[in-house]
């Protein structure tokens, strides 16, 4: 059954009769649109086409249908097969912030590795393909090899990592962070999913230790690593000085009344740094400029509409924002591709077009997917009905995939006999298991016919609540009392909390001279007009003032045990009601409370609410629950702006207790 589903299977049933040799455009140059592809089946597609060349470039028209295509490729992809991922920077056109260090760092990664990839697929949206890039020799130039064993000079790999972008602080959270504790160095380099600690035995490398950053504890050793440059432009004297004079050149304005310019003339990267990356170089270049002339494309979706889009909307936001003569903006064709440019270019490459739609040139017999099952009871009862409604006119072999571990587990206690387990699609179609299971994250399914092997997903089986609840799960919970972490954050005249000396308040930046060595500082003034002076890379001591009036906010003096007794009195009311509240809990804990059972109709009746819910409403709701179904005295207040979250958990709580 294997061999109907490789390449037979993309030549026979998707092209039948056109590419009888070869599933591929055979040249540059040549350009082949078919469709519709339904479902997951673009995967399934680009799977097969990249077994067929080393390498392959999967162009999506947005960031969420790259994203999707990511999500799914890894199930039907070969294991020797990379998959690679060149976000775009998430922030509009000329905006005056910088993208997440998160995501410079996954493209440096991506850029570090093209020229050595000898096997894989590169996934990007199309707005990362419009970007200009910086050339390909920055990127080298600025790599470092460390290697245990190896010989190195930490003075010269501290001022390395300086000239690379990275950021001195006292300890390491995010990427670009370095820390220096006598023979330990800490740094997270760009490009990997933790950070480094680099242990010294005199001027030798001893180990390479991966830790987890929250705990300080090893998680793995290597031994070896590339440090990749901490962003796209380098900050070194010499590019400050090619930037300079570019744009002397390039702007006639008032260039000290442009906080860009001083900045960077000062080697800082202010929000926005990454719209001037032409004045960097000499010259910037493409994707296509990182890959070999004979890499072919794949194109899922509307890619041309997405580009003409994004042109317009940067050229909308330079004619609006261009006209600050503080921040001047280079024109739209220094920073992106136009879109007549983008198509002369991949004009000269092999161009596959997967489309949806059914307008293709070549048009495929794609079967239709059933569509997704309305809830009737527990989300897990009455499996075998939904599959059988699901499967119903199909004779082939057929693919369970459940969301995670946990979820297959409880989709085994459905079925009146465990089906077999298979670890991706390809394991599947080599066995000849009539029905099986698997574990991925898709949200969709694939129908090659009423005889060839089908994929159903639980987001067919239990709709949409699926996918809502891996969004929530992948979300990054926002705390209110986080500190401070970009110094844009912080604004003169705000009041600002220092963990040691209590509430004073932000009056701007300070060069000062200390022990010979210029280093900037955050001037903090407090009660009586004394001044405190805070090293910029111990920023994670400053929090935000969280009282109700910052404007009175009462300054505490330096050098008085203010601080300290406020502290002191804190912890002593906490303990205080945190005793009283534990006295009050005993005694609800004592009584016993009504219990209700959850109806079986209840999650038809949840799955009719038309609007998703937030991460906060979705824990409300659950908490209601539990509440509710457990045989405890119930207290619970519901609060909220003004919408319909509030409504969906009254209305949630009294079907259950109707």
């Amino acid at each position: 059954m294997g061999a109907p589903i490789g390449t037979t299977l993309w030549r026979m049933t998707f092209f039948p009769g056109l590419l009888a040799s070869s599933p591929w455009p055979d040249k540059s140059g040549s350009r082949t649109a078919a469709g519709p592809f339904p479902g997951a089946s673009p995967a399934l597609a680009i799977a097969e086409l990249a077994a067929q060349v080393p390498f392959t470039v999967v162009l999506a028209e947005d960031t969420a249908r790259a994203q999707v295509l990511l999500r799914e490729l890894p199930f039907f992809l070969p294991p020797d097969c990379e998959l690679l991922q060149l976000p775009d920077w998430e922030t509009l056109p000329y905006d005056n912030f910088s993208p997440h260090q998160d995501i410079v760092s996954e493209r440096l990664r991506t850029l570090h590795r093209l020229p050595r990839c000898e096997r894989g697929v590169l996934v990007l949206p199309m707005a990362a393909l419009m970007q200009r890039l910086p050339p390909r020799h920055y990127i080298e130039a600025n790599s470092l090899i460390l290697e245990v064993g190896q010989v190195l000079d930490g003075n010269a790999l501290r001022q390395a990592l300086s000239r690379s972008g990275y950021r001195s602080v006292d300890t390491v959270y995010e990427h670009g962070e370095f820390a220096i504790r006598g023979s330990l160095m800490d740094v997270f380099p760009m490009g990997s999913q933790l950070p480094l600690r680099i242990d010294m035995l005199d001027d030798e490398i001893d180990s390479l230790r991966c830790f987890d950053p929250e705990t300080q504890r090893t998680v793995n050793t290597l031994d070896r690593i590339d440090l990749l440059p901490a962003r796209e432009f380098p900050l070194d004297p010499g590019a400050i000085r090619d930037f300079q004079q570019r744009w002397y050149a390039r702007f006639d304005v008032d260039h000290d009344q442009c906080p860009v310019f001083t900045e960077l003339s000062e080697g800082r990267a202010p929000g926005g740094a990454e719209y001037y990356l032409p004045l960097f170089f000499s010259g910037c270049e493409l994707l296509l400029d990182y890959l070999p002339a004979h890499t072919p494309l794949i194109a899922v979706g509307d890619h041309h509409d997405a580009a003409q889009r994004f042109w317009e909307e940067a050229s909308r936001r330079y004619e609006d924002y261009g006209v600050d003569p503080r921040r001047p903006l280079l024109e739209p064709r220094e920073l992106f591709t136009a879109v007549e440019e983008l198509y002369s270019a991949l004009g000269q490459r092999a161009v596959l077009e997967l489309r949806t739609r059914s307008d293709a040139p070549v048009h495929l017999p794609s079967p239709a997917l059933p569509p997704p099952q309305l809830l009737d009871g527990d989300s897990e009862r009455g499996l075998r009905a939904r599959l059988d409604r699901l499967l119903e006119g199909h004779n082939g072999p057929v693919l369970l995939c459940a969301e995670t571990e946990g979820r297959s587990e409880i989709l085994l206690e459905s079925l009146e006999s465990p089906p077999p387990r298979v670890a991706n699609w390809t394991e599947f179609c080599a066995s000849d298991h009539a029905f099986a299971l698997g574990v991925a994250p898709l949200d969709r399914g694939i129908n090659l016919g009423p005889e060839a092997p089908m994929l159903i997903t639980e987001a067919q089986l239990f709709g949409e609540r699926v996918a809502q609840r891996r969004r929530r799960r992948h979300r990054n919970a926002v705390d209110p009392e986080a500190i401070f972490r970009d110094l844009n954050e912080l604004r003169p005249g705000s009041p600002v909390v220092h963990a040691e000396h209590g509430i004073g308040r932000y009056l701007g930046l300070t060069h000062l001279d200390v022990d010979g060595n210029a280093a900037e500082f955050l001037t903090l003034e407090y009660a009586e007009g004394s001044k405190l002076y805070v090293p910029v890379s111990s920023l994670q001591l400053i929090s935000r003032y969280a009282g109700s009036d910052p404007e009175h906010a009462p300054l505490h003096r330096l050098g008085s045990e203010q601080w300290d007794k406020a502290q002191r009195k804190a912890r002593e009311k906490a303990n205080d009601v945190a005793a009283q509240l534990l006295e009050v809990y005993a005694r609800r804990e004592a009584r016993e409370g009504i219990r209700y059972d959850l109806p079986e109709d209840y999650e038809r009746f949840a799955s009719g609410f038309p609007f998703e819910e937030t991460p906060d409403q979705a824990a409300a709701i659950e908490a209601v629950e539990q509440d509710m179904a457990g045989g405890g005295i119930m207290d619970r207040l519901v609060c909220g702006d003004v919408g319909f979250g509030k409504t969906e958990v009254a209305m949630r709580a009294a079907f259950i207790a109707a």
